[in-house]
C-alpha cells in the first residue's frame, strides 16, 4: 500500500440534498444517508465490510456547511472519460469552469470548476500523449 493514500473526502453544503443531486447527476455516484445524522456518504466504489474500496477510488461524505468554515481547501479529482464532456455537463448542471482544459504533459488533462456552492473540484482525464 503506497504511504498515506487519501481515504475518504467530504462536500460541505448549505442545501446537502441539493447538491447531492448535482453530484449523483453530474458523476452518477449512490448518496446513502446516515439514519438519525445530518450526514450523507457518497459512494464512488465498492467497499468490503471495513469501508475499504475494493477497486481505484475513495468514498466521501456530504454534511452541512459547519460555522466558520467557508473557505474551500482541498482540490479533489475525479477520474472522467472527457474533461470537456465532464465540463460542459458540469455547467449544465449549475457549475462555473474556472480554469479549462490543461494538460499535465505525458499524463493527462485536467479542468478546475466549482460547483453550485462554490466548492472547487477538479476533472482528470489520462493521457500519455498530453502535451
Amino acid at each position: 500500500m503506497k504511504k498515506n493514500p487519501v481515504v475518504f473526502f467530504e462536500i460541505y453544503a448549505k442545501d446537502p440534498d441539493k447538491l447531492g443531486q448535482f453530484y449523483t447527476t453530474l458523476f452518477e455516484w449512490a448518496i446513502e444517508p446516515i439514519k438519525g445524522k445530518d450526514y450523507r456518504i457518497m459512494k464512488t466504489t465498492e467497499t468490503d465490510a471495513r469501508g475499504m474500496p475494493l477497486q481505484e477510488g475513495i468514498n466521501g461524505g456530504l454534511m452541512r456547511r459547519p460555522e466558520g468554515y467557508e473557505d474551500r481547501a482541498w482540490i479533489n479529482y475525479v477520474l472522467v472519460k472527457s474533461v470537456e464532456a465532464a465540463a460542459d455537463r458540469a455547467k449544465k448542471l449549475g457549475a462555473s469552469v474556472v480554469k479549462g482544459k490543461s494538460p499535465v504533459p505525458g499524463m493527462g488533462w485536467f479542468a478546475m470548476l466549482t460547483d453550485p456552492e462554490g466548492n472547487l473540484f477538479a476533472v482528470w482525464q489520462p493521457d500519455t500523449k498530453a502535451k
